[in-house]
């Protein structure tokens, strides 16, 4: 089975969809951290972001890796784990515009699409069931507030030891909203076949015991 999360950024998708494919024994995989990834090198590397075609050779010159070390995803730019630097908001903002270049956009889906058909599934990101897996078994739109979604990233930066805005950290998510679902390519939006749940309000647990019914729902009817 193959589970598609989409959603905008801060929505909770990495943390359900992580705890969703451990409880189902399920290969995890976070398509957003692929373009964290670049993001990081792209700003590391002090490339020009604006230039659609530096930012792909540069995708297309190194390598991207996903694994799992004690449980946990680790995700690598060739042999450097750059877990702990892709979820920083600079990098976040890289990873908003890498994202809606079409060239690199092409370049992920092949990588994207190679990780799924190895087994069973939980890949999240904005464009899994339109786009990626437009024909994944089981279909999650995740949304939440702008004021929830910023909360949930702030709270998530104090508990590292930085000092963010929370003001600035609502607007960066309005704006980056706006960026994902008006881009050119595999725009952010609900599959017309996808679940809608709206995580305002709820825990992690109560989201992940929800999409756990609905994939056992959509197992059951598949038997």
């Amino acid at each position: 089975m193959n589970i598609a999360i989409d959603g905008p950024a801060g929505a909770g998708k990495s943390t359900v969809a992580k705890m969703v494919a451990g409880k189902l024994d399920y290969l995890y995989i976070d398509t957003g951290s692929m373009y964290r990834a670049l993001a990081w090198a792209v700003h590391d590397q002090g490339l020009p972001i604006e230039n659609e075609s530096v930012v792909s050779k540069l995708l297309q010159e190194n390598d991207i890796r996903l694994r799992r070390v004690q449980g946990e995803q680790h995700v690598y730019w060739n042999d450097l784990d750059v877990s702990e630097w892709i979820r920083t908001p600079e990098v976040s903002q890289y990873a908003s515009i890498v994202a809606s270049y079409a060239a690199v956009r092409e370049q992920m889906l092949v990588l994207q699409r190679n990780l799924a058909v190895q087994g069973n599934v939980v890949m999240d990101g904005r464009d899994i069931g339109t786009h990626v897996l437009p024909h994944a078994e089981v279909k999650i739109f995740l949304t939440a507030s702008i004021r929830e979604r910023a909360m949930r990233r702030w709270k998530e930066l104090r508990e590292k030891g930085l000092e963010p805005d929370l003001a600035e950290m609502e607007q960066e998510i309005a704006e980056r909203d706006q960026r994902d679902m008006n881009r050119e390519v595999a725009p952010l939006r609900q599959a017309a076949d996808a679940v809608l749940v709206d995580t305002t309000g709820m825990t992690i647990d109560q989201v992940a015991d929800r999409i756990l019914e609905i994939c056992k729902r959509v197992g059951e009817s598949n038997q």
